[in-house]
């Protein structure tokens, strides 16, 4: 192996140093984020965990390239976001990362298959939809037969479920999931964080994943605490060497 390609093998997936983000209004300035570092290998699942208002999600936003740092530097995959054009961080965040969010944000008047049909469309992607990978992320979330259905005839497992598959669609490198069982009950939270994991483990995709419940960030390899903007503590969660099979024989399900 060339030096290129060991150093490609070994790189973060996501690298962040002294990541800063200041919002201001007036006079007045709030630094959300203080002199974040975090580097995530390829294939990780990492959880990061604090209280509303401890700078998570501002955090999310950032390593998502949602929105622009203040201060410090962020890579995704070997590539430099702050030297990117907006149009070039449109691009990237597309072909690399899927995003999961609290609110399922999936479109009412369409059906769950046209709504993961569209995140594909939309990401750009030129070879056709493979509908066989799709049969399979169906398969995997236990979706297959709902797929006709539109969101407000869903159940909010199954539409957090559709949001996985949709972020899944165009195969990333990075699923990000800010507060994925925030809107959810036990069961279908339990249902929500197995389905991450799974996708992990068979997907080979790196998983970081924002929420304020210590619960659900036990399933993760990693745990990262946060607080007043920074990381206070890590621990490992209940993935031996982050692998997630484990931790779902350990939870019973």
């Amino acid at each position: 192996m060339s030096n290129v390609q060991a150093e490609s093998a070994t790189r973060p997936i996501i690298l962040a140093k002294n990541l800063t983000k200041v919002y201001s209004s007036g006079k007045i300035e709030v630094t959300a984020v203080r002199g974040v570092s975090l580097a995530v290998e390829p294939g990780e699942f990492v959880a990061i965990v604090g209280p509303s208002g401890s700078g998570k999600s501002t955090l999310f936003y950032l390593l998502g390239g949602l929105t622009r740092a203040t201060g410090g530097h962020l890579s995704i995959d070997g590539v430099d976001f702050a030297a990117l054009s907006d149009a070039e961080r449109t691009r990237l965040r597309k072909h690399r990362i899927g995003f999961v969010f609290q609110r399922f944000n999936l479109l009412p008047t369409l059906s769950a298959m046209a709504n993961i049909e569209i995140a594909y469309t939309v990401s750009g992607r030129k070879p056709p939809l493979d509908h066989a990978y799709l049969d399979h992320l169906a398969d995997m979330l236990a979706i297959r037969g709902r797929l006709k259905h539109r969101p407000s005839e869903l159940s909010g497992g199954e539409q957090q479920r559709v949001a996985i598959a949709r972020a899944m669609i165009a195969r990333p490198a990075i699923v990000l999931a800010d507060e994925p069982t925030g809107n959810l009950d036990t069961k279908n939270s339990d249902a929500v964080l197995h389905m991450l994991l799974r996708s992990n483990r068979e997907l080979g995709q790196t998983t970081l994943m924002i929420t304020h419940n210590p619960e659900a960030a036990a399933v993760a390899g990693r745990i990262l605490h946060m607080r007043d903007g920074e990381f206070v503590s890590e621990e490992k969660g209940t993935m031996p060497n982050g692998g997630p099979s484990a931790a779902v024989n350990q939870s019973g399900k």
